[in-house]
């Protein structure tokens, strides 16, 4: 009797896992990779416990500000950076608006919308399974309302798989956005300094705190954005003794970027530091404080150049990379066939490329250099 219960519950369990596979909700779940808001301490059989080697939480990054270790931060738009990211042990992937520019075209920030966010923020998420992930909410989608904003970053974490959100800037209703954020349950990082969603107001991408007014608003900002509940904060384009003011000020880590190296940690676009953009338009809006730790663009533009200099004169693809043969017995068949519906014409080509072949893979044609 004990046995068929049990039998009964098994049966019962597989029948509900099958289920939810085929619901909506749970083929969205599929798709998104587990946050690292899991709880990491259970008091239920659940989640087995996750370890700093698994996935950055908010916990490792508060435990790496106390012990001063610098906190690595990386913007990426999609799976491929986004895998190297992880590869490469990087802390923070932020899934930045600035895709706008940098995989868009745009001369600014203000033009992506909340759906191509979500697009990027799913592709990095199916990449980075190690990095806290981090999602810009875009300009217009969280200033009119507290509402707006815990829809908009509800959506972010929901459907774009990140584990926290960003939002710029330090004006009362921005720091009334993160607080109705962190109250709803989501970690919000702030970013003050040059805010590229303020190019209107700031007359362009102005760097911020070059004099006493403005680097006071730098730390005042900082510090209410701390109180509003942020994690942590970016810290743009400023004057490093103010970055240095504001990190010591702060009882949370900044993250800096144009900012000096007295932050809690630093960010840059994975596409400016590996120097991969060489276009003009790229070339106009390439930050002055970055470095490019490789130059990637001249890799590309030369692969680019050789691959269309080799398909002209015809070596690619020569048999290396041809690798799909048919048998003698089959080619022959083949060619009665195409002579059976009356395409000689097509018969004698598939004949010569058969010769040619059998030229090229012999010794003597290697030798003889049959082109």
């Amino acid at each position: 009797m004990a046995l068929n219960r049990a039998l009964l519950r098994l049966r019962a369990s597989t029948s509900f896992s099958v289920n939810a596979t085929r619901s909506p909700t749970s083929s969205l779940f599929s798709a998104i990779r587990c946050l690292s808001n899991v709880p990491e301490n259970t008091v239920y059989g659940g989640p087995r416990p996750q370890t700093s080697a698994e996935r950055v939480t908010l916990n490792h990054l508060r435990q790496k500000h106390r012990r001063g270790e610098p906190i690595t931060v990386v913007t990426a738009y999609d799976y491929p950076s986004a895998v190297h990211l992880d590869m490469a042990g990087i802390d923070v992937c932020l899934v930045g608006d600035s895709a706008a520019m940098v995989v868009h075209g745009h001369d600014t920030t203000l033009p992506i919308t909340l759906d191509e966010m979500l697009v990027h923020c799913r592709a990095v998420a199916r990449g980075a399974t190690r990095p806290l992930l981090v999602g810009d909410l875009p300009f217009g989608t969280y200033e009119s309302s507290a509402n707006q904003a815990v829809d908009t970053a509800v959506r972010v974490l929901k459907e774009g798989g990140m584990d926290a959100i960003k939002l710029e800037g330090g004006a009362p209703s921005r720091v009334t956005a993160a607080k109705v954020i962190v109250e709803a349950g989501i970690a919000v990082m702030g970013h003050v300094g040059l805010t590229p969603q303020a190019i209107s107001v700031l007359g362009g991408f102005r760097p911020q705190g070059k004099n006493i007014a403005s680097a006071v608003k730098v730390v005042e900002t900082a510090l209410a954005l701390q109180e509003a509940g942020c994690f942590s904060l970016v810290l743009e384009c400023v004057p490093a003794t103010v970055a240095a003011a504001a990190t010591s000020a702060l009882r949370i880590p900044t993250i800096g970027i144009g900012a000096g190296p007295f932050c809690s940690g630093q960010v840059l676009v994975y596409h400016d530091l590996l120097g991969m953009l060489q276009h003009p338009h790229h070339a106009k809006v390439t930050p002055k404080f970055c470095k490019q730790f490789a130059h990637v663009g001249d890799v590309i533009n030369k692969a680019l150049t050789d691959y269309k200099e080799e398909v002209t004169s015809g070596s690619f693809p020569g048999p290396d990379h041809s690798p799909y043969k048919m048998s003698a017995a089959d080619v022959n068949g083949f060619l009665n066939e195409l002579q059976k519906m009356g395409l000689d014409k097509a018969a004698s080509a598939a004949a010569a490329v058969v010769e040619k072949t059998e030229k090229l893979e012999s010794p003597e044609g290697e030798n003889s250099g049959i082109n």
